[in-house]
């Protein structure tokens, strides 16, 4: 009886299963034509107004620079997967936007060597309903829109100048971070380890499974660069610490294969005062599983 009843139901379910998600109501929110195909529906947005050019030669948005996002399911279970096309000065706004309106971002880095402008790909996903995931892609899409209102791209975060002989004080970023501060010249860099296993071996910080953050310039007019070591579990919360902080995340992605438990990395950038920077670190690193 029981398993005639869940027939009957597997039944009922098929064509609401083979409808997928409303394209029109896509269609609709992102004011995109959509592609419907076997269920699956995907919007595109070649990247027409960029003039994109890899190792000298002109590409076309064919070529693999269109945005484009694809919704998998049916009624309240939908899924989106999408690769958003994004210059460097388009990458903070959108990964904001992205965030803030329930999307996950699970990768960010190039396709291309030798492109000018420099483009990144930034990989994103999400689960729930189709109007709201739709709604995030508008509006992480609008982001774009926002950016290019100044049709060159930018060639700098902009930010403090920094000075050229580093003088940062180690002790005040010592007391913020909890660890000992590695000092060379000027500069300071903290080293945070993190554990995982590949091979049946145990590997730590000395083989590269590490948070780091290495700061130079002036105590005032500081950068701060380094590595982000993460669970998969963790990478939203680190994202969204420091996006609010206004660090820059400039890659995300793995350095292993077949580690257990999966490592992944994330590459960051940031102007300002020293103790500010480590403070948005810290609460980045708070975030984090211990």
């Amino acid at each position: 009886m029981r398993s005639r009843k869940m027939l009957l139901a597997l039944l009922a379910a098929g064509p609401a299963l083979a409808a997928g998600p409303d394209a029109g109501l896509i269609g609709r929110i992102t004011g995109l034509e959509p592609e419907v195909k076997a269920g699956v529906v995907k919007v595109s947005v070649p990247r027409t107004a960029l003039t994109i050019t890899v190792d000298g030669v002109k590409m076309d948005p064919f070529q693999g620079f269109t945005s484009w996002a694809v919704f998998q399911g049916s009624g309240d279970r939908t899924m989106v997967m999408g690769d958003l096309t994004l210059a460097e000065d388009e990458v903070s706004p959108v990964m904001s936007a992205a965030l803030g309106n329930g999307l996950a971002v699970t990768a960010l880095h190039n396709h291309f060597a030798f492109d000018r402008p420099r483009i990144m790909f930034m990989h994103i996903a999400g689960t729930g309903t189709t109007e709201r995931l739709a709604t995030a892609v508008h509006r992480a899409l609008d982001a774009v829109q926002e950016v290019r209102r100044t049709p060159a791209p930018a060639e700098s975060f902009g930010g403090p100048d920094i000075p050229a002989t580093s003088a940062i004080d180690a002790k005040p970023l010592e007391a913020i971070l909890g660890g000992r501060g590695q000092a060379k010249n000027g500069m300071v860099k903290f080293v945070f380890e993190r554990k995982t296993t590949m091979h049946g071996m145990e590997l730590g910080a000395a083989m590269g499974v590490n948070t780091w953050a290495a700061f130079a310039g002036s105590p005032e007019s500081a950068v701060v660069d380094g590595d982000f070591a993460m669970l998969e579990s963790e990478v939203q919360g680190v994202l969204r610490a420091l996006i609010g902080a206004k660090i820059h995340v400039v890659a995300i992605h793995s350095h292993m294969i077949q580690e257990q438990p999966r490592i992944m990395f994330l590459h960051y950038w940031g102007k300002g005062a020293s103790e500010a920077l480590a403070r948005a670190l810290k609460k980045a690193m708070a975030t984090q599983r211990k």
